[in-house]
């Protein structure tokens, strides 16, 4: 049983699910708007809600911080002075997912994840 199991394995390692994640939070915050399959949005919701509290501050050590785990400096600096600022005032709930379709290859409910633009 998976009660109170902490987070979705994806089918991956613990290796690969890290470096997807990465890779997804990257794409989220370059077009601050992506399609991905339901679970891996609902997983990507709590890794980039936690970056983004992060780099709020906006300091040199949020920099390290948010560098440390996307490891992408144009992705870094875009998110600590351009995306977190923008969250200031909010408490959390930095992201949005709306479902969209049900793919046709595998029936894999897909979903936007996107930043919210308020």
């Amino acid at each position: 049983m998976r009660h109170k199991h902490g987070y979705r394995k994806l089918g991956r390692t613990s290796s690969h699910r890290s470096a997807l994640l990465k890779n997804l939070a990257i794409a989220i915050i370059k077009s601050e708007k992506i399609e991905t399959t339901l679970p891996k949005a609902k997983e990507l919701r709590s890794y980039v809600e936690k970056l983004i509290t992060r780099a709020r501050k906006g300091d040199s050590n949020a920099h390290r911080a948010v560098f440390a785990s996307l490891q992408d400096k144009e992705t870094t600096n875009k998110l600590v002075t351009e995306v977190a600022p923008k969250f200031k005032e909010r408490n959390g709930g930095y992201t949005r997912i709306i479902k969209t379709r049900v793919r046709r290859g595998d029936a894999a409910e897909m979903a936007y994840i996107e930043l919210v633009a308020e």
